[in-house]
C-alpha cells in the first residue's frame, strides 16, 4: 500500500468516526421554575403602641392597636398568595382614665386616596402617633402591598373637637426636619 492508499484510508476512518458522532445543537436548555404554590392566608402580627402625651396642657395616653381581621375582604398578590387585612384601633384617654377618642380603621378610610391597584391588593399596615401640632394630633399611616417595601403614606390629624383629618402624605421626611426648617434653609 502506497502513502496515497494509506492517507485515503486514514481520512475515510475519520470521516466515518465524524459521521457518527452526534451533531451539537446550540440550544439551551433551562429547567422550569415552578411559581410556589399559594399557602394560607398570611397575616401580619399583631401591634400595640401606647404614648403617654402632653396636649393642650394636660396629660393624655395615646394607644394604637393593630390586629389582623379575617371579616375583612382578603387581598392577593402576583402569584395568587392571599394576606388577611387589617383593623386599627386609635385610642387617646385622658388623665382619669375616660376615652376622648375611640376609633377604629380599615383600608376603607382611605380608600378616596388610593388608585385601583392599592384598593385590590393593598392592606393598612400601620398607624403611629408623630406629634403634637399646635391643638392637633398628629399620626403617620400606611396602606401597603404586603411582603414589599411599596407602600402609600397618608397623615391623620385629630382636632381638638375630635374631628379626624386623612390626606396623602406629600412632604418627603429628610432628617427629620419640620416643614418651617426645609423652608427656612
Amino acid at each position: 500500500m502506497n502513502k496515497t492508499q494509506a492517507l485515503a484510508l486514514v481520512l475515510m476512518g475519520l470521516l466515518t468516526v465524524n459521521c457518527g458522532q452526534k451533531k451539537k445543537n446550540d440550544d439551551i436548555i433551562v429547567k422550569k421554575v415552578e411559581t410556589p404554590k399559594p399557602q394560607d392566608p398570611i397575616s401580619m402580627q399583631d401591634y400595640t403602641d401606647t404614648k403617654d402625651i402632653v396636649w393642650l396642657g394636660k396629660d393624655y395616653q395615646v394607644e394604637v392597636r393593630r390586629e389582623p381581621d379575617n371579616t375583612l375582604p382578603m387581598v392577593k398578590d402576583e402569584d395568587g398568595q392571599e394576606f388577611v387585612d387589617n383593623h386599627i384601633v386609635l385610642r387617646v384617654i385622658r388623665s382619669d382614665g375616660s376615652e376622648f377618642v375611640n376609633r377604629t380603621f380599615t383600608k376603607a378610610a382611605f380608600e378616596s386616596h388610593l388608585d385601583e391597584d392599592y384598593r385590590n391588593t393593598g392592606i393598612l399596615e400601620g398607624l403611629v402617633f408623630d406629634k403634637v401640632e399646635g391643638s392637633q394630633l398628629i399620626f403617620a399611616a400606611s396602606v401597603c402591598h404586603p411582603q414589599t417595601d411599596e407602600y402609600v403614606p397618608f397623615v391623620v390629624t385629630l382636632s381638638k373637637m375630635g374631628d379626624l383629618g386623612i390626606r396623602l402624605d406629600t412632604q418627603m421626611d429628610t432628617n427629620g426636619e419640620t416643614e418651617q426648617e426645609q423652608k427656612e434653609q
